[in-house]
């Protein structure tokens, strides 16, 4: 056979073969095809088959996904029948750092600060050790990542197969085993991030990375890591505050409008009052 046999790191599609990976990204594509129009809450979903076949993935995955999502209340199934949008489905996959975290036990914060101690010395270590292998990995994540276009699961399959290059870069297998055990918070963090910012956002960071890298440049390679991290601890920070504020706001609406309902009007008078009578006095 002349065909070459495609490596397991050619592309970013082998990371997500993990049912529970794929059950996030399921999700991240029903919310995209919501908001853009293509589902409308109420209807009926395609046949288990057709949407296996639509996200090309496999029958037992997606159940578990669909699963996932009557757990949350997007869809109702009936036995039988099939599945059906709710009418809500729309507002539940509207806040997405409202559910996503519900299939994690990893906070923010955590997984934020974990983060910031590591990657940055990771792609030190990448800058220093990286072979041919690891780079052309790396690149293809760029492309990858360009030709993601309106297209937010593969933005987050080529975020996340940029930072595991990162980690198996590094040359240290320990790390590399770290990977496997982080991916899934990781993966929910950069499913959010990737909601709140366009795709030259995070091109804006992950091509010097990638320069640094390949330019054997391990200080300024940490250093873009790290301002790549906190940016993306910024934009967490502002979404969870904009949130609470909306939160406030919608409580403070629901008070003051209960505030200023009518109070229940008193009984109407007669006009006609009873005199008090009065003890007639009796003269002698």
């Amino acid at each position: 056979m002349n065909g070459r046999r495609k490596s397991p790191i050619d592309d970013s599609e082998h990371i997500l073969r993990n049912k529970d990976d794929v059950t996030h990204l399921l999700i991240l594509r029903f919310q995209q095809l919501l908001s853009d129009g293509v589902l409308a809450p109420g209807t009926k979903l395609p046949s288990e088959r057709e949407l296996a076949a639509n996200f090309g993935v496999a029958r037992s995955s997606l159940r578990q996904a669909l699963k996932v999502l009557e757990i949350m209340g997007v869809i109702t199934q009936k036995v039988g029948d099939g599945s059906y949008l709710n009418k809500d489905a729309s507002s539940v996959l509207a806040v997405p750092m409202e559910f996503l975290f519900l299939l994690d036990d990893t906070s923010l914060q955590e997984l934020t600060e974990m983060r910031l101690m590591m990657e940055p010395a990771l792609a030190a270590k990448a800058a220093e050790r990286a072979n041919s292998q690891h780079i052309a990995l790396l690149r293809q994540s760029i492309v990858d990542l360009e030709q993601s276009k309106h297209d937010r699961v593969k933005l987050v399959a080529a975020d996340i197969l940029f930072h595991r290059a990162i980690f198996q870069a590094s040359g240290n297998r320990l790390v590399g085993r770290l990977f496997h055990t982080i991916h899934r918070a990781m993966l929910n963090m950069i499913m959010v991030t990737s909601q709140l910012v366009d795709l030259e956002h995070t091109l804006h960071f992950h091509k010097p990375i990638l320069d640094a890298i390949e330019q054997r440049n391990p200080e300024l390679a940490a250093r873009l890591m790290t301002d790549h991290l906190n940016d993306a601890q910024d934009l967490l920070l502002h979404s969870r505050d904009q949130e609470r504020s909306r939160k406030l706001r919608d409580h403070l609406a629901a008070s003051s409008s209960l505030h200023k309902r009518p109070a229940k009007a008193a009984p109407k008078s007669t006009g006609r009052s009873k005199a008090k009578k009065t003890p007639t006095r009796i003269h002698s």
